[in-house]
């Protein structure tokens, strides 16, 4: 009981209040964003990206999945497609997945993401250098390619390379759903603040982001946005710095537009969810996935056998507990590290 009310509590203190989108500017991104012009975007925005994907264009996508994913990282990348990636289809509504990448450094590795690219042609590449300051570029270029290249994916989820995606289960939930527009679903962050120190990699100026804490906004490993979210966000860019972090950007952006996140706890978020069969059934996603883990649960999830409503309460209880004791053990590990550190010096 104090588990599950636990939950219910994050979802209660993290439900963000509805955002007004009656002010002029609001309502200006909204209508912009109703009457975008694809096919002009086609033209002008081609040139910046190599695109070696199946054609998304005429397709009705329910479920677009695109991964960010670091170009060195094919291995994980195969790990995907052949587990939790495959998916192509769920309870007959379409599933696409693709892989967002910026261009390597070298002359050879850019040969081998050629040879990838048209083996698999799920990859969609930018024209910037990957590296940690361009995902927030990484980030727009997803957004730019949805608008302009697949503008009938009913949904669209941004992820990451290192998590684990349960894509029946959140398809499921996205069915269920009343709310059809203005749909932008995660693990939402509330009060998060700028890294204003200059040494760091995600610094952000003051002069470019002058509030104390960033608007609520979905953590980046996982989330989710309706069509006309993706759009609307489009619109809303133009006028937010790329100085933020990946996230923030969207949840800046989604806040200029009027859009409110909504959590759910079943987005893991940053955290390794401890592995039961069920529980895995019931989450949408889980960090930190080695790739042995992955082929081994994806098997395991996969196997068409469904889970009751107590095997489910239950899992999720055991899934909980097991996640809270690891978090505690590593928790303890680096403070013993952290004191042999101090202790050496």
């Amino acid at each position: 009981m104090l588990l599950f009310g636990a939950d219910l509590l994050e979802e209660y203190f993290l439900r963000s209040l509805p955002l007004s989108y009656s002010d002029a500017k609001a309502l200006e991104i909204r209508e912009r964003a109703r009457k975008l012009d694809t096919a002009s975007l086609k033209a002008n925005l081609s040139r910046s990206y190599t695109v070696s994907s199946t054609a998304c264009s005429d397709q009705e996508i329910f479920l677009l999945v695109l991964v960010c994913s670091s170009p060195g990282n094919r291995t994980r990348r195969n790990a995907i497609r052949q587990t939790w990636g495959n998916v192509t289809d769920t309870t007959g509504y379409a599933v696409l997945t693709l892989f967002a990448l910026g261009r390597p450094a070298s002359v050879e590795a850019q040969q081998e993401i050629d040879e990838e690219s048209q083996k698999h042609r799920d990859i969609i590449e930018g024209s910037f250098i990957d590296c940690p300051a361009t995902q927030t570029q990484k980030m727009m270029m997803i957004v730019e390619w949805v608008v302009t290249f697949c503008p009938h994916a009913r949904y669209t989820l941004k992820t990451d390379e290192e998590m684990f995606v349960g894509i029946p289960s959140l398809a499921g939930y996205l069915l269920s759903l009343t709310q059809l527009e203005d749909v932008y679903s995660g693990r939402v962050i509330h009060q998060g603040v700028p890294d204003r120190d200059p040494q760091s990699p995600s610094f952000v100026p003051i002069h470019q982001y002058p509030e104390e804490f960033y608007p609520d906004y979905c953590d980046r490993r996982a989330f989710v946005m309706s069509q006309d979210v993706v759009r609307k966000v489009f619109v809303a860019a133009q006028e937010v710095p790329t100085s933020v972090p990946a996230d923030v950007f969207v949840g800046i952006c989604a806040k200029k537009a009027g859009i409110t996140p909504i959590h759910s706890s079943r987005f893991s978020g940053e955290k390794h969810i401890s592995y039961n069969r069920c529980c895995y059934k019931f989450i949408f996603t889980s960090s930190n996935m080695n790739e042995d883990e992955l082929f081994k649960d994806w098997k395991e999830t996969s196997d068409g056998k469904d889970c009751s409503l107590l095997e489910t309460y239950y899992s999720l209880v055991s899934c909980r507990v097991l996640t809270y004791i690891d978090k505690f053990k590593q928790f303890n590990l680096d403070r013993i590290k952290s004191e042999a550190f101090h202790v050496s010096d």
